[in-house]
């Protein structure tokens, strides 16, 4: 089957989700996929129970920097993919603080929509819709974290957990990968054991995300995951 378009949905604090965001853009630039970007709080999903909804807080980072994203997204699905792209490469590859409210008008404004669009994002309760319905869109298909993607036909696929996005041919390979079993509906898992060196290797490549966060991760199964207070 021809897959020519995705839904791919993100939190932006996964480093995870953002080197798999690279990587879907370097299969785009090869072959012209369309990348619809959708959101998911990995701050709700792992929410403890007594802690406040992402959506009950003033600011909370992934979500906050979502809602944003939301409101650029009303305007032009490409100021979504800007803005992503900025806040994920400061965060995950630079280790700074795109989730802090002024390094977030900071990148508002290098993109050249304006400081003040956080602050119309923030005030306008509507965009914490947007970003709860792609969450549940999620869940309904019994998704739980990212990068979840949504093809066309209804299939749905968590992955691929990267830490380093291959380009050119080993991004297309990857993508064949994917869609190869995005067509065989029977195949549910496929996943590589982690060695120490594995381990120690995933642990360098997250060094800018652990200097940048603000927040406790969680390990699960050797995969870090954000806590349910501050993603």
């Amino acid at each position: 089957m021809i897959r020519d378009r995705v839904d791919f949905h993100f939190d932006p604090m996964c480093p995870f989700a953002y080197e798999a965001s690279v990587w879907i853009r370097n299969v785009r630039d090869e072959t012209g996929l369309e990348v619809s970007w959708r959101f998911f709080s990995l701050e709700e999903a792992n929410r403890a129970d007594g802690k406040k909804h992402p959506w009950e807080r003033d600011w909370s980072y992934g979500w906050s920097l979502m809602r944003i994203g939301a409101a650029l997204r009303r305007r032009d699905m490409a100021l979504l993919d800007e803005w992503y792209a900025v806040t994920g490469r400061l965060l995950h590859r630079d280790g700074g603080k795109p989730h802090d409210p002024d390094v977030a008008r900071r990148l508002l404004a290098g993109m050249g929509v304006g400081a003040d669009v956080l602050d119309e994002a923030i005030g306008d309760p509507s965009t914490h819709e947007d970003v709860r319905a792609d969450h549940q869109r999620v869940l309904d298909a019994e998704g739980f974290g990212v990068p979840t993607l949504c093809f066309p036909d209804g299939e749905w696929l968590f992955g691929p957990v990267l830490i380093d996005a291959p380009a050119g041919e080993k991004a297309l390979a990857l993508w064949n990968v994917v869609t190869g079993m995005a067509d065989l509906p029977d195949v549910y898992e496929l996943q590589r054991p982690k060695s120490a060196a594995h381990q120690e290797r995933i642990l360098r490549h997250l060094q800018p995300y652990l200097r940048g966060r603000d927040w406790v991760s969680i390990d699960r199964g050797q995969v870090i995951e954000l806590d349910g207070s501050l993603s």
